[in-house]
């Protein structure tokens, strides 16, 4: 034990208490030598100057000492003129001598000890080497002169009564002001104003120079008038305003020398300081100035930054913004590191913007900048991209960079975020919305080539309307198609809400019917109270809790609705019925009450037809009384749901040859592999077991695996879907996604091909390899011969996409040009082609399909005009392209982030509508085609209460075409070659149906007449033919003549294709499908009639949802479950 102890080394001496209170002897020996830092601080000088000029809070008080000493100084001088008793007599000895009592001259003399003292004792202080510098100053020359003749008088008294003009210490407490200024400002470290300093300098001049000319007048004229302090104040300013009455002048020569002087003085001075001051104003106007604190802490703000700010883009937000009421007390406070251009500053005087609108400019980037837009107490911030730019990579990382610092300044602001490319979209995943720009393009360009009119159904849903556009209009589609567009998605409590209450422990699918038949609502999808997950149509077998949060689509939202008794209800529709036409279509005011939908609105016109896809009743039944539909249970029942499942394919296998067969085992189902970017939602897809060789997705371009140079080679049953895009961005995948998705039927895949000007990067093949039927090709839209060998003469759709090479164009508008240019070509090209066109300004849509000589496009870009004069947000709705989802503009989605501020729901539920996400229980929207068997339905509300009853779907509007006989254009009519045959061509061109002519039939008379006519005309001007030479001639001239512009455009497509060895069967040269219009019906009232070729969208209950234990894998092929593949056409 005791070796153990002397084992034990001893402590370090540091460590023993001995050495803790006798000190540590072994310091004493140590060569370490102690430095202190920073000792030139530690001198006499350098302790005055941190006290007197380096310290902003003692340097403020002494100036502020200072500062009270000139003012006293000042006001005894008035006090000793005011006690001085005017003496009789011109001498001039008033001029030097004065009456001074002992005590003012003993506190004059005490003000000018201590002046002086401190006056010497800051030049010593602030002495640089050169004393001169310091003597010479103004400011201490003005010391001198007031100070030293008191102290002089101490040692002298015969000198107490000389005059000393110490009303020139005005100007030393202006310079004292002004710096004391300065230190207050870096005392209470806040930003110094250069207009508030600026103004303070103007008064305090004027000030000094007013004080100055009374009191050297009141002087100088006491050999004269006598004048007194008041007197003098008059004359200055009747002076110094060039009134000059007249009534008070100066009478000796040294005052009018004096005022002379000071008049010399102002004319100099003054100017120059007004001329900093406006030039202050000027750029505090381009600035923006500051938001206070005080309107920030008791007024609601909400900041945007932005790049670069164009007119475009505020009336939309702005519109968007105040279009809710409860948004109406806010102020915007804008952000822009540019100056404010003249558009936007003449729309910001407007008095309705002016009072809520403030325009700061300055950058995110800076604490000051976001200081004075007061962001802390911002309600929240929007963060918009600059579209405009060429790079938009760069563009994506300056809106990364302003989150980021709006973040770190106001963490407890809410963030709107606007994103470009969505590979950049993770670097800001703290933000409260964030909306990726080419994610939700690229997947409403999907689904517009499945789900016609995605994007104008999208847009309408986004965008804030009371439903009154195209109401004054004569055109009945104008007015249900604008009365239609005011639904927008609203949200309510279960148990709070009149709608919905009674639905409490009812099926999703009764409710949403019966909501619907009840009250005109299209329940669309619900949230539990402890999940922040929205499931859109989640299905039959989801009970009603009350405390779910309901989203519903309608006019306007239940707080805001009236409700009426049925019999009241039925006389208000029958009297607001306006339209009397064959379908009976009355518009109804915004909540409609309808009696039982299946025995209602019997119409003997539209008799029942037989068909595979309707459960029609027995033949013998439909004589007697009308069809009927199974009721929607309260609670679903298995056995009367027709679920969809579309994991497995052995009922499409056993009706399909053995080749449709082998085909299909190629086709699997699970998550793709790899995604482009990080962020992706992962979307259950058709796949293929095995990815593709890069040398196979090329489509024009031979390999070792297939010898197919051509789309016509390869033989594809469907029609193809053809994107052309300048790159292959990652956003393209979220186009691929959506149409490969699992819930699309493999028979029914469209072949996608890719045209890109550019070569794609190895990353987007790896991609896209693992789809099925995907292709690109390197090419472009303004090449004739790529778009034959890539398939466009039977393809379903062609997807224009907009370029971003062509934003740098000098003239924002024109940025769309070329675009539009070439989908005219393929308009003119290919006329029974869909193509849907991307533009980047939504203004440039009159230019698609552009016909210069149709009425009916005349007639409607008058309308437009009107609906914005109205103050409609959504003028261009009307226009015929639009309407019929065949262009879009991603501008028109900016509004999705700006009504989110009022609904946090709708990006989510905009991207489970757009497949971009998907929620295990969730719908997805998808549409259904109304044929001849399915007209037996009748109306609207049957039809919903018959998808509600079999397949659990949720319609939300209908997607109408109708047929219109279009004006006969110049593609029609080439041979009008004189004047006269214009103005008899104008005369024959009547409205017989919405503003359009006569039907085609009477077009081939009238180009014969025509023809004949030119013809006769031709021979008597032209050298005379005998015999059959003239025949002859004049039969090759009427057949030139003959031939149309479309005939000569199908000749050269027919050339082409023949030159590089296509074949032309399939080619439609004369197959058009612009005689007619489209339009969607968002929401239709329950008694509407279903037509024709009506397209109705639907929502789609998850069919994964009802297989138990099914979790799928994106390995394994599940192709033996049991049931089968839906159909695009509802099984009804």
């Amino acid at each position: 034990m005791v070796d153990l102890e002397s084992e034990v080394p001893p402590l370090p001496p540091r460590y023993r208490f001995r050495d803790l209170l006798l000190g540590d002897q072994g310091w004493q020996n140590d060569d370490r030598v102690q430095v202190e830092f920073y000792m030139n601080e530690n001198t006499f000088k350098e302790r005055l100057k941190l006290f007197f000029i380096k310290n902003q809070r003692s340097s403020l008080r002494i100036r502020l000492f200072n500062f009270s000493l000139k003012l006293l100084s000042c006001l005894l001088y008035i006090i000793r003129v005011l006690l001085e008793n005017p003496s009789q007599g011109n001498e001039w000895s008033h001029i030097f001598w004065v009456n001074r009592s002992l005590p003012l001259w003993g506190l004059q003399v005490s003000v000018a000890l201590i002046s002086l003292f401190e006056t010497i004792l800051l030049g010593y202080l602030s002495y640089k080497g050169n004393i001169w510098e310091q003597i010479l100053r103004i400011p201490f020359i003005l010391e001198i002169i007031n100070a030293v003749p008191f102290i002089i008088s101490i040692f002298w008294p015969s000198l107490r009564n000389l005059f000393v003009p110490v009303f020139l210490n005005c100007w030393l407490a202006k310079h004292a002001l002004e710096n004391m200024i300065n230190d207050l400002h870096r005392a209470i470290q806040r930003t110094q104003s250069a207009m508030f300093n600026q103004v303070l300098i103007l008064i305090s001049t004027l000030l000094c120079l007013i004080f100055t000319c009374i009191c050297g007048i009141q002087h100088l004229e006491r050999i004269g008038k006598k004048l007194n302090l008041f007197d003098s104040l008059y004359f200055c300013i009747v002076t110094f305003s060039t009134v000059g009455f007249g009534d008070v002048t100066p009478e000796t020569w040294s005052s009018k020398l004096f005022v002379v002087a000071m008049i010399c003085v102002a004319l100099v001075v003054l100017p120059i300081q007004f001329e900093q001051l406006a030039y202050l104003w000027m750029e505090r106007q381009k600035s923006g100035g500051n938001y206070s604190r005080h309107r920030a802490q008791t007024e609601k703000h909400v900041v945007l930054c932005v790049s670069s700010l164009k007119i475009d883009l505020l009336m939309d937000f702005l519109n968007e913004f105040y279009a809710h009421p409860r948004l109406q007390d806010y102020y915007v406070v804008i952000l822009c590191p540019t100056e404010m251009d003249v558009q936007v500053r003449r729309v910001l005087q407007i008095p309705m913007w002016s009072q809520r609108v403030i325009y700061l400019q300055g950058s995110a980037l800076k604490d000051q900048d976001l200081l004075r837009a007061k962001m802390d107490d911002a309600e929240a911030c929007f963060i918009l991209s600059s579209r405009c730019e060429v790079d938009r990579t760069s563009s994506d990382h300056q809106t990364i960079l302003r989150a980021w610092a709006v973040k770190d300044f106001a963490p407890n602001c809410p963030l709107y975020v606007q994103i470009l490319k969505p590979e950049n979209k993770f670097h800001i995943k703290f933000a409260d919305h964030v909306v990726c720009e080419e994610e939700f393009k690229y997947a409403m360009l999907a689904l517009n080539c499945i789900c016609p009119a995605t994007s104008t159904l999208i847009t309408l849903l986004v965008h804030t309307s009371r439903g009154q556009e195209g109401q004054q209009s004569p055109e009945q589609w104008q007015k249900m198609y604008g009365r239609c567009s005011g639904n927008e998605v609203y949200h309510i409590v279960l148990e709070e809400s009149t709608f919905f209450a009674e639905y409490e422990g009812k099926s999703f699918t009764y409710a949403s019917f019966h909501a619907h038949k009840k009250f005109g609502v299209c329940l669309i999808g619900v949230r539990r109270e402890d999940n922040k997950n929205i499931l859109l149509n989640p299905g039959p077998r989801y009970i009603m809790n009350a405390t779910d949060i309901c989203f519903y689509i309608n006019i306007t939202k239940e707080e805001n609705s009236a409700f009426k008794n049925q019999d009241q209800q039925r006389k208000s529709n029958v009297s607001r019925s306006f339209y009397h036409g064959p379908s009976r279509l009355p518009v109804h005011s915004i909540i409609a009450s309808m009696g039982t939908v299946a025995i209602d609105l019997q119409d003997t016109s539209c008799r029942s037809t037989s068909g595979p896809t309707l459960s029609l009743p027995s033949e013998g039944s439909k004589e007697i009384r009308r069809p009927s539909i199974a009721p929607v249970l309260e609670v679903a029942d298995t056995s009367s749901i027709q679920t969809c499942d579309l994991l497995s394919d052995q009922s499409e296998d056993e009706t399909m040859p053995d080749e449709e067969i082998s085909s299909n085992l190629e086709y699997a189902k699970g998550y793709p592999p790899y995604s482009p970017y990080i962020g992706s939602s992962p979307t259950f897809c058709h796949l293929l077991h095995e990815k593709v060789p890069f040398c196979c997705l090329r489509l024009d371009k031979s390999c070792q695996h297939n010898y197919y140079e051509d789309a016509k080679a390869y033989g594809f049953k469907n029609k193809l879907i053809i994107v052309a895009a300048e790159t292959a961005g990652n956003g393209l995948y979220n186009f691929i996604v959506p149409l490969r998705a699992y819930y699309r039927p493999k028979k029914e895949l469209n072949p996608i091909v890719l045209l890109l000007d550019n070569p794609p990067d190895m990353h987007f093949l790896d991609a896209i390899c693992w789809f099925p039927m995907v292709y690109y090709m390197v090419g472009s839209i303004d090449n004739l011969d790529d778009l034959l060998r890539c398939g466009v003469t039977f393809a379903a759709n062609m997807v224009v996409v907009d370029k971003e090479s062509t934003m740098s164009a000098e003239e924002d508008y024109m940025a769309d040009a070329k675009t539009i240019v070439n989908v005219q070509t393929l308009f003119r090209l290919f006329s029974s082609l869909s193509i849907i066109t991307e533009l980047t300004h939504p203004a440039n849509m009159r230019f698609m399909q552009f016909r210069a000589k149709d009425c009916y496009s005349l007639a409607l870009s008058k309308l437009e005009k009107k609906e914005r004069e109205r103050g409609s947000n959504l003028a261009f709705m009307f226009r015929l392209p639009f309407a019929a989802g065949r262009v879009f503009s991603i501008s028109m989605l900016d509004t999705l982030l700006y009504q989110s501020f009022v609904k946090d729901y709708m990006i989510s539920i905009t991207r489970l509508l757009l497949g971009l996400d998907t929620i295990p229980g969730s719908g997805f929207l998808c549409s259904m085609k109304i044929t001849e068997d399915d007209l037996w339905i009748r109306t609207y509300a049957r039809l919903y209460q018959k998808l509600c009853s079999s397949t659990g779907d949720v319609p939300i509007g209908i997607y109408r075409t109708e047929s219109q006989k279009l004006a006969a254009s110049e593609s029609q009519i080439s041979i009008s070659v004189e004047e006269w045959e214009d103005t008899k061509e104008q005369g024959h061109h009547r409205s017989n149906h919405r503003n359009s002519t006569s039907s085609d039939q009477s077009d081939h008379p009238l180009l014969r007449r025509k023809s004949m006519q030119w013809a006769r005309r031709l021979s008597r001007k032209g050298p005379k033919h005998t015999g059959k030479t003239a025949e002859k001639i004049t039969q090759q001239r009427l057949n030139l003549y003959r031939r149309s512009e479309r005939q000569e455009l199908a000749e050269l497509v027919k050339n082409r294709m023949k030159h590089l060895g296509l074949s032309t069967v399939g080619y439609d040269e004369m197959n058009d499908h612009q005689s007619t219009l489209s339009y969607i019906l968002i929401n239709p009232s329950p008694d509407t009639r279903i037509e024709l070729n009506d397209v109705v969208y639907l929502i789609r209950p998850d069919p994964l949802a009802y297989l138990p234990n099914s979790e799928p894998s994106r390995k394994n092929s599940i192709c033996n479950a049991t049931g089968q593949d839906t159909r695009e056409e509802t099984q009804l």
